[in-house]
């Protein structure tokens, strides 16, 4: 029974220890690998007072929006958001503390007009937000 035990107690610290090697998946390199690759192009961006830039992205179909912080502000967690809304339709948020990015947001808006904007805070909680009016219409 003790040899079962500590056998139990080594296999379950290997393979702890093993998950913890393995580290996180490597973050996505920039908006456009955050939407899904290279269908998608920026046609819009805004920059939220030197905290983030919002970018809104298109593939044809469907509209993308991700909030990239800017470099002096990546790697500590602040609150960062994204959003979009087809006109008539629900808007899609995506809100939280992020290292690098809040996104995507999707919408398929193929032929009408979307809003999309982003918000962004500082360590200290310090933020600004913006949204777009109804644009990129068709």
């Amino acid at each position: 029974m003790r040899r079962f035990k500590q056998a139990a107690v080594f296999t379950a610290v290997a393979l702890a220890s093993s998950v913890v090697m393995s580290g996180p998946a490597m973050a996505a390199s920039s908006p456009t690998a955050v939407c899904g690759g290279g269908s998608y192009r920026v046609i819009d961006s805004h920059a939220i007072s030197g905290l983030a830039t919002i970018y809104l992205l298109y593939n044809g179909s469907t509209n993308c929006v991700v909030t990239w912080k800017s470099s002096k502000y990546q790697g500590g967690y602040t609150l960062t958001g994204a959003t979009i809304q087809r006109k008539g339709g629900s808007k899609i948020s995506d809100t939280g503390s992020y290292k690098i990015y809040a996104g995507p947001v999707k919408v398929n808006a193929a032929g009408t007009c979307v809003s999309w904007g982003g918000h962004a805070s500082n360590s200290t909680g310090v933020g600004e937000g913006w949204q777009s009016s109804w644009t990129h219409c068709g």
